[in-house]
């Protein structure tokens, strides 16, 4: 149904299907990564979720390799290579914090849920959720929208898409590292330290993201390039980064103060 809200062409639809039934059946792998990634973070480790990240992008791109190129499983294979990669990046975090000497190490046989804590958890974690979940109903609206428009406008959408990533992701890293500082402090009560390091923080982001920003826009027609040598797919992938690129150091702000 998801997929018939996108209005996804027909010789889109199933190879879409599959990847997405398989890809969510493995969603808890991205579940547990995170999490324990979390309390990494939140004690300022981000050395080992990154290294983990890594290893498990690696993975994925040789699983995908093997799986579609050599075994010919199509989008199949490219969502078993996805969650395969997952549980594997979420297996790493589990290891290491169960090895951990640490205070915040985990003990599998004294893990039960605790109902105060449980609650205070769900009033942060709940609207968050609800926060991103409304921004991923607006984002089916716009592809539905889009995906009218026919084949090369989508591709050209999703190449703009693929780049927008290299704007986003540092925006939202600065955001975590915001959270984990602004935590600790505020948790020690030392706020104008935590209102200080947002600051910072903040002007970081602003700046590698405007830097960005404006590499996209200057260069979007080499960089889309490197996806697809289509003339009416890379028009409208350079169509959709030049609109919207200049706007994306709002991001910064939202990212930033969310996480704080």
């Amino acid at each position: 149904p998801m997929l018939l809200l996108l209005n996804t062409p027909s010789d889109v639809m199933q190879p879409a299907f599959e990847y997405l039934m398989v890809y969510f059946a493995g969603i808890s792998g991205l579940l547990m990564y995170n999490m324990l990634t979390g309390i990494m973070r939140a004690v300022g480790d981000s050395k080992r979720p990154l290294i983990f990240l890594i290893i498990s992008s690696l993975l994925n791109i040789g699983l995908d390799l093997l799986f579609v190129a050599v075994f010919k499983w199509g989008a199949l294979g490219a969502g078993v290579a996805t969650i395969i990669s997952q549980f594997i990046s979420a297996i790493m975090a589990l290891v290491a914090l169960v090895r951990s000497n640490a205070d915040y190490r985990i003990n599998l046989k004294n893990i039960k849920i605790d109902k105060k804590i449980l609650k205070k958890i769900l009033g942060v974690g709940l609207p968050g959720g609800f926060q991103m979940a409304i921004t991923s109903l607006s984002n089916v609206f716009v592809h539905s929208y889009i995906n009218e428009y026919g084949t090369n406008v989508m591709s050209g959408y999703s190449i703009h898409l693929k780049l927008d990533h290299f704007i986003v992701v540092p925006a939202q890293a600065f955001a975590l590292a915001t959270t984990t500082f602004v935590g600790q402090n505020f948790g020690a009560g030392k706020y104008k330290r935590a209102h200080r390091g947002n600051n910072v923080s903040l002007l970081m982001s602003l700046w590698v993201t405007i830097f960005t920003s404006l590499l996209f826009y200057f260069f979007a027609r080499p960089l889309s390039s490197a996806f697809t040598t289509d003339k009416d797919v890379l028009d409208y992938a350079v169509f959709f980064s030049k609109t919207v690129v200049p706007f994306y150091f709002l991001m910064a702000f939202n990212q930033n103060y969310a996480g704080a």
